[in-house]
């Protein structure tokens, strides 16, 4: 399993070692004793699992305050377009945003630490995604940002006219509208 930094700060890609045969392949998508030796000691408490169509876009969301999450995404089945916003105040990447491929070919995990926002695009016919948190869910502390606010410059893989969004994510609000409590 590697590590790899991305150009955020704290923000890691995880390739794990995957062993195909002609059988299928097998590899470990999450081994704690490795995790804590490179990544610390984050205690995830949760998985989660949704699946989207092609064009569904969800995000860009996040928790704050104590109950703000570090999450861990990987793609079961299918291909998105994962992408996440540093919302950290005082980072020197404060609203920088990443965006990287995961599928079930390529294997690849984003772990995303507190302090960020995550969406992703779905580019396949369907996509089923996992991820743990080190949080549970809190509605009180939930919030989001437009997924295509100007001030981030976010610059999504498909046409605008073929992005599906839920009511409530068309309404998320502008950042510089959001009061960020860290």
């Amino acid at each position: 399993m590697k590590f790899i930094p991305q150009i955020i700060q704290d923000l890691i890609l995880v390739q794990p070692d995957v062993f195909p045969d002609s059988r299928g392949y097998f590899f470990e998508s999450y081994q704690q004793e490795k995790w804590s030796e490179a990544m610390g000691n984050i205690r995830f408490v949760q998985d989660n699992e949704s699946k989207s169509s092609y064009g569904v876009l969800r995000g860009l969301h996040f928790q704050q305050g104590e109950m703000a999450q570090s999450k861990l995404i990987r793609v079961i089945k299918g291909r998105i377009w994962d992408v996440v916003v540093d919302l950290r105040i005082d980072s020197p990447s404060y609203k920088s945003f990443v965006g990287v491929a995961l599928s079930d070919n390529n294997k690849h995990q984003l772990f995303i630490p507190k302090g960020f926002a995550h969406g992703f695009l779905t580019l396949s016919e369907e996509a089923i995604i996992s991820y743990k948190v080190d949080a549970y869910y809190s509605k009180e502390h939930d919030g989001g940002i437009l997924y295509n606010d100007n001030d981030l410059g976010i610059s999504w893989p498909m046409d605008a006219k073929d992005i599906i969004v839920s009511e409530k994510d068309a309404a998320l609000p502008l950042l510089k509208n959001v009061s960020l409590r860290w």
